[in-house]
């Protein structure tokens, strides 16, 4: 990638030059100047004519935002997910995933009647209340995307024990089965370092982040789902698309740390 036209960057500006040069290389990233090869950091310093330790930190960022990613032999490559999810629809992963033409199949790990206090609470039952466990790994292009478990009343979802569920969905097979499909609910969406256990079904490596879903689903009033799903970071993204003339408010939580 040598021999890249050179670039300036605006030296009289308050915006730090690193700051500067990582919304330039964001910039021709979105519109896929690097998709064959991210170039060095020695070629960005001659590029735009910037010390090593500005091109540094400027990647630093990217590679924190996920659109870069350090590779063992490769160096600094274009993190491209897979899957594109918008957030705020009720979806379907099995759908998302089919809809680009990957075939999407999931292999069972559980599917049986449980009980569990905290998957009861969530669906506003007794603690003891049985509930049908369907815990599946899904799999996009037979490779590893997510740990999915779902938690539904047993009294809903006996008729899924029965279900072969290598490629198919839960909301379809609800369906199927004559049981109220949810139609609204919350999610809450978080980074996590997945367990030893999810890391090795997933294919991560130990200091490898994941997407960690969570979501309670319901038809009108009923609680049918409470599922969490620990999705791999580098397949999948969430995207949040903003309304003309709409007002949208970020809402977050801190918790404070006893020093």
């Amino acid at each position: 990638m040598m021999g890249m036209a050179m670039k300036s960057l605006d030296r009289e500006s308050p915006l730090p030059l690193w700051a500067q040069l990582e919304l330039d290389l964001k910039r021709r990233l979105e519109a896929g100047e690097f998709d064959e090869a991210f170039p060095t950091d020695l070629e960005l310093t001659a590029c735009y004519d910037v010390s090593r330790h500005t091109v540094r930190e400027a990647v630093r960022h990217l590679n924190k935002t996920g659109l870069l990613k350090r590779e063992r032999g490769r160096g600094t490559v274009v993190n491209r997910s897979e899957f594109e999810q918008s957030m705020g629809t009720l979806y379907s992963l099995f759908q998302s995933v089919e809809s680009t033409g990957v075939q999407q199949r999931s292999e069972v790990l559980r599917c049986e009647v449980v009980t569990d206090s905290v998957a009861a609470q969530q669906l506003g039952l007794d603690e003891g209340a049985g509930l049908v466990l369907i815990e599946r790994l899904r799999l996009a292009g037979g490779s590893p995307l997510a740990v999915d478990r779902a938690w539904l009343p047993e009294t809903i979802a006996a008729p899924l024990l029965d279900v072969d569920w290598n490629r198919t969905a839960l909301y379809v097979e609800l369906a199927k089965s004559g049981a109220p499909v949810p139609n609204q609910g919350w999610e809450r969406l978080t980074s996590i370092v997945p367990t030893p256990a999810d890391r090795k079904m997933l294919g991560l490596g130990d200091a490898d982040g994941a997407f960690f879903l969570e979501r309670v689903g319901s038809r009108d009033s009923q609680t049918i789902e409470w599922r969490t799903t620990i999705i791999r970071g580098d397949r999948y993204r969430f995207v949040t698309d903003w309304s003309a003339g709409g007002r949208n408010e970020l809402q977050g939580s801190l918790s404070s740390v006893d020093p």
